[in-house]
């Protein structure tokens, strides 16, 4: 794992000298990266896309060097959370909405990174069903209520 620390800071390194990168394991195998910079927006890109692709190159260097399944979870300034965060509350309105008014709540198509998150929240829900529907860039989470 320091092995592993030690590429990563120095490839963000070479991107900008003034980035932060710090770590949290968790259950040693999970390994938390979260980077603090000036300007957060080159790095995290339009809907977070170009954060998503570093992450997946962070993952293949690490697993490379392990030889052993890794699992990394890359942050920029809070953005991911914050993400999280906002959908988490738009999937509770959307589960409110459709358990009052009876009808299914389609969401514009998100990555999965998004739809995990609404269905993680309301898996708990009772009443409330969530699925995905679609192919590819177009798929999306439907909210309904559950029948009896």
């Amino acid at each position: 794992m320091e092995e592993i620390k030690k590429i990563i800071k120095e490839i963000f390194y070479f991107i900008d000298s003034d980035i932060r990168v710090e770590f949290l394991i968790e259950e040693d195998k999970i390994l938390f990266i979260d980077i603090k910079m000036k300007e957060p927006q080159v790095l995290i890109g339009e809907k977070g896309q170009t954060l998503i692709e570093i992450e997946k190159i962070l993952k293949i260097v690490a697993r490379k060097k392990t030889e052993k399944p890794i699992f990394l979870n890359l942050d920029i300034n809070g953005y991911k959370r914050r993400k999280a965060d906002y959908l988490k509350d738009i999937a509770q309105e959307a589960a409110d909405e459709v358990f009052i008014t009876g009808v299914e709540k389609k969401f514009p198509p998100m990555s999965a990174f998004e739809r995990r998150i609404i269905h993680t929240t309301l898996s708990e829900r009772k009443n409330i069903i969530t699925e995905s529907s679609g192919e590819g860039e177009e798929r999306r989470v439907v909210v309904r209520k559950e029948s009896f």
